[in-house]
């Protein structure tokens, strides 16, 4: 698994689901536009071992105070139906997260989820990410208000440990 730059090609694959977790209504063109830099929103194509679109992983940050240094990252990933169930969406979110505490200051990445996502659940603690809490009716999605969990994974959580 790879992540590389979102090409136009792209785009056409990044579209759909399967599930009631894909439902946002539609996406505007470029509403996931590729980075210039790991500090700016953006998005990166998932590409599987056979070298095929599997999906992206994208974010956006979010502040937690006035301080420009008090800002995380929010990431989300979309895998196409055919793709997931194969550890893909655990390889491509622990590796954006090494990417932001590689490249950005961040201290956190943040990622959330439907309470009933638990294949999503699963994904985001096996690549490292803590449960967090419960955000009671905090997205829309299909046509109602949802719950779901915010978790996250700090830089000293995936720091070497001494033996």
């Amino acid at each position: 698994m790879t992540l590389r730059p979102q090409r136009p090609s792209d785009l056409p694959l990044l579209v759909g689901g399967d599930t009631p977790f894909d439902d946002f209504g539609p996406l505007a063109t470029g509403s996931h536009p590729a980075p210039s830099r790991m500090d700016d929103a953006g998005a990166l194509t998932v590409v599987d071992e056979a070298g095929q679109v599997a999906g992206d992983v994208s974010w956006h940050w979010r502040g937690w105070g006035p301080n420009a240094g008090s800002r995380c990252p929010m990431i989300g990933i979309w895998l196409r139906p055919e793709h997931r169930g194969r550890g893909l969406g655990r390889l491509a979110q622990r590796c954006v997260v090494e990417l932001f505490f590689t490249h950005t200051r961040a201290n956190r990445v943040e990622a959330h989820t439907d309470v009933e996502n638990v294949a999503e659940q699963r994904a985001l603690e096996a690549a490292g990410f803590t449960r967090e809490g419960l955000t009671r009716g905090a997205q829309w999605r299909d046509g109602a208000f949802h719950d779901g969990y915010l978790y996250a994974v700090l830089r000293a959580d995936l720091a070497p440990r001494s033996p």
